[in-house]
């Protein structure tokens, strides 16, 4: 059996990472290319449903969400991981367990980001008015505000949500997994 490939949509909240993995799936799909989403705000409802989002936290979290693209990989399922995961050491890790692994960065100015955050109504499961918190001082935990965000030093695609539609960052992330395929 053929193991999969793993792409990490990675960036601030309110980057536009979960429209862009949505996008990127419907092209896959479109394309006969099977993939999985997993979200981490889906997973984090289910390991943590009252979440502090504190370091061990998302420690279990994005272990977990590493642990079950690792499994799904390597039995041959595509994944396609939507979530921030605010330190390098979290996507460098399962960078390490699949072979065939994509870190994708949706950069975005952070005020475009928190007036995206402010805004939106379909959150895809994500807390909502997280940047008015962090800006109130409400909540410590902010990936940007009050915690770091560790912007990938190499990925291999970088796509700019600001500048570039949803559907044309997908298509830039496809052609880079039919690449990838390929060697």
């Amino acid at each position: 059996m053929e193991t999969g490939w793993c792409v990490w949509v990675t960036g601030l909240p309110g980057s536009g990472k979960s429209v862009i993995s949505h996008e990127l799936l419907k092209l896959l799909n479109k394309n006969n290319i099977n993939a999985q989403i997993l979200s981490s705000d889906s997973l984090r409802k289910i390991l943590t449903p009252k979440p502090t989002y504190s370091l061990e936290e998302r420690d279990v979290v994005y272990n977990t969400l590493a642990y079950i693209a690792a499994l799904l990989a390597h039995n041959g399922v595509n994944v396609i991981i939507d979530a921030t995961a605010n330190l390098r050491r979290y996507r460098d890790a399962l960078r390490i367990q699949i072979p065939k692994f994509l870190e994708v960065y949706v950069e975005c100015p952070m005020e475009e980001c928190i007036k995206r955050e402010a805004k939106r109504k379909e959150t895809y499961q994500a807390p909502k008015e997280i940047y008015s918190k962090g800006l109130e001082g409400k909540s410590q935990t902010v990936p940007g505000i009050g915690q770091p965000y560790e912007a990938p030093v190499q990925p291999e695609v970088t796509v700019n949500s600001f500048t570039s539609s949803p559907e044309q960052a997908a298509q830039k992330i496809f052609e880079a997994i039919l690449a990838l395929k390929k060697g």
